[in-house]
């Protein structure tokens, strides 16, 4: 009987234990600075957008118990590896140089990069056009790292937040930006970016811009990686994405 009781006492606990694994939170990281439409937080302090609504959309196809976990833009890739988050679904392209440092699932969507500026100025999206403009481009993202290779001839105004940018775009204070043409589309749409419009997408470089939008994951973390695909690919096929897309996009995005 003694042997019984201590079976069904580890029985118990190694059922526990398993549930309470299964029950793990999954901190997904996104930028703490607001990225309307993709993710900004509404007037109860609750973070809203279309990347939101995916990430819990995707989390729940997957079955994993996913929870928002704001983190600053420059520092979500060491948070990530530092393990302070388990994932970023924060609008990151798929680059060879983040690959070199964590993994990236499939991409949920693919946007192309613009240029803004103001309708009175006449602008075009290449760096001959550029030349002697000041662009205004946020800090440690693909645009930035395409406008230091192809914009040389710019002077180029590096901003924390993509916000900051069209602020001074706004006043006057920078000539243009480059940004994702979605997150784009939304300010020249409001009362602050109708000053402005989209001149053009610059020229494709997949080694800069990348190829689409993934959730990164660590180094080796191959099952939160094929979770997370799993629950993309159950988006992408049920129709999900393409309803939460219709709520804030006129076109598909993927």
């Amino acid at each position: 009987m003694k042997l019984k009781a201590l079976l069904a006492a580890a029985t118990a606990a190694a059922a526990l234990t398993a549930g309470a694994a299964a029950a793990e939170q999954v901190k997904i990281g996104i930028a703490a600075e607001p990225y309307p439409p993709f993710a900004s937080l509404d007037s109860s302090g609750n973070w809203v957008g279309w990347e939101v609504e995916v990430i819990g959309a995707v989390c729940a196809a997957a079955a994993l118990d996913c929870v928002v976990t704001p983190v600053a833009w420059d520092g979500i890739i060491p948070s990530l590896t530092g393990q302070q988050i388990d994932a970023i679904m924060a609008s990151m392209s798929i680059t060879e140089e983040r690959m070199k440092t964590i993994d990236f699932s499939d991409p949920y969507y693919n946007t192309p990069a613009v240029i803004v500026a103001d309708k009175s100025m006449d602008i075009e999206p290449t760096p001959e056009s550029l030349a002697g403009k000041i662009v205004g481009i946020q800090a440690s993202t693909i645009h930035q790292a395409y406008a230091q290779e192809y914009f040389k001839d710019a002077e180029l105004k590096v901003y924390q937040t993509q916000d900051e940018a069209n602020q001074d775009l706004f006043a006057g204070r920078i000539d243009a930006t480059q940004a994702d043409s979605i997150a784009m589309a939304d300010f020249v749409n409001s009362d602050t970016g109708s000053c402005c419009e989209i001149k053009g997408a610059v020229a494709d470089d997949p080694a800069i811009l990348g190829k689409g939008v993934g959730a990164g994951v660590r180094k080796g973390d191959d099952a939160l990686r094929e979770a997370l695909n799993k629950g993309i690919a159950a988006i992408l096929a049920d129709g999900t994405h393409e309803k939460i897309t219709a709520k804030y996009f006129t076109t598909s995005i993927y």
